[in-house]
């Protein structure tokens, strides 16, 4: 009888993913119920076949298959042995868990692509084109559940960082790219400097007014790309924060720089598209941001009196620094910007990480880190307009309102809603 039973319990993990349930605090699926839940923070990656439709179209069904099961067989592994969790198929697409993380994440997406390498090389033997996949990466907060009905369950992970995940990937395919992250990823990776990564766009996810900034990792691109890549990162960046802030000519001219140092980079090629569209036409294709700063309305309280005192402050320092980077300044009262709005930030981060210490707030070390994570890049950040404003103005008024505004946007109407969801439900509201 226990035999039977292990050879039960194996058959559904097949199905439903033994880590998947241990993350539920559960031992086996026997133990599992509808509605059993727990929330968590992790990494979510989805990826697709590019242009799979039309690959199927000259298959059989029985082909179709075969070719889906060998691709993802090649797959499987490389996820699992990175600390991913395969949550479900979505025909020839993948979508995974790494509750490891960010870099756990990135490390398996540059794997597949390694392993997707050696796949082609078997394709082109057997007489087959090579093919290609897009990777879209998010990380944040989400629910993992047993959902359905009575005769019939899934396991599944609900939260908008997972609409976010596959937002991106779908971009994967605007830019021709291979691997897209989003910031939440960029800001949770242990050292970005590890990876070859470069800025690529502001997304807003439908139903939500943040932007969100997306991020391309370019670690498997031939060679030559790759370098090219690095040579012209600088100039790329600067090129695109002309673009969004609407100084196209300035934009242009450097992206032909790009593609004549570069002429294999698509996303380069594809804002250099954009720039040529809007000479003819007038219509500026972006996320449609209407300008670096942002006012404070309710729908940003959390409902903690002094935290949302602090976020509104927040908020009104950040425009000042940006409309003074903006502007013919003072640099002594510019530098006073900087250093008051630094030590706010400080003493923001000290009172919340407080007072979820005292509320035993169960996310209290991903709130800390995220703190610490933007201490530092607002750090150097501070370093870059003593040095660099005078040459790199436009550059450095975009890169503020990234990693400032869109940030502490982010943040506020993320995780610190979600602080306030916590002290609301703790009866701890004043």
């Amino acid at each position: 009888m226990d035999k039977s039973i292990d050879k039960i319990i194996d058959a559904y993990s097949r199905f439903v993913p033994q880590e998947f349930i241990k993350l539920m605090g559960k031992d086996n699926i026997m133990n599992v119920e509808l509605g059993d839940h727990i929330e968590i923070t992790m990494t979510i990656l989805f990826s697709d076949i590019r242009d799979f439709t039309s690959i199927s179209e000259n298959m059989s069904p029985t082909d179709n298959f075969s070719f889906i099961n060998s691709y993802l067989e090649r797959m499987e592994p490389v996820i699992a042995n990175s600390g991913g969790i395969i949550d479900k198929y979505i025909g020839d697409g993948i979508m995974a868990l790494f509750p490891q993380g960010a870099d756990s994440a990135l490390k398996g997406a540059i794997g597949m692509l390694e392993e997707l390498e050696a796949y082609n090389l078997e394709l082109e033997k057997e007489g087959h084109k090579s093919i290609k996949i897009g990777i879209g990466i998010n990380t944040g907060l989400m629910m993992l559940g047993i959902i359905g009905g009575r005769h019939h369950m899934e396991s599944t992970v609900i939260s908008d960082a997972v609409n976010l995940a596959s937002r991106i990937e779908s971009m994967t395919k605007n830019y021709m790219t291979s691997i897209l992250i989003s910031e939440h990823t960029y800001y949770s990776l242990h050292d970005p400097s590890a990876y070859h990564i470069r800025f690529v766009d502001r997304v807003r996810v439908k139903g939500k007014q943040q932007c969100q900034s997306i991020y391309e990792v370019f670690d498997k691109d031939p060679l030559k790309l790759r370098k090219a890549k690095m040579e012209t990162k600088g100039i790329f960046e600067e090129a695109l924060a002309h673009y969004h802030l609407k100084k196209i000519p300035e934009a242009m001219e450097m992206l032909s720089r790009c593609l004549d140092m570069a002429p294999d980079d698509t996303v380069a090629r594809v804002y250099y598209e954009r720039c040529r569209r809007f000479l003819e036409t007038g219509i500026h294709e972006s996320s449609g941001e209407a300008g670096l700063t942002v006012h404070w309305d309710d729908s940003m309280l959390i409902g903690h009196p002094l935290i949302d005192r602090q976020h509104k402050s927040l908020i009104e320092h950040a425009n000042s620094l940006i409309e003074a980077m903006g502007s013919a300044y003072d640099y002594s009262q510019l530098n006073n910007l900087i250093e008051f709005l630094s030590n706010y930030v400080i003493e923001h981060f000290q009172t919340e990480e407080k007072l979820m210490k005292e509320i035993d707030y169960p996310f209290v070390d991903l709130q800390i880190n995220q703190h610490r994570q933007f201490t530092d890049y607002f750090t150097a950040f501070k370093e870059e307009i003593r040095k660099d404003l005078n040459t790199h103005r436009v550059f450095l008024l975009f890169k503020a309102q990234i990693l400032v505004t869109d940030w502490l946007l982010n943040h506020t109407t993320k995780l610190d809603r979600h602080l306030g969801r916590f002290l609301k439900s703790q009866n701890r509201i004043i």
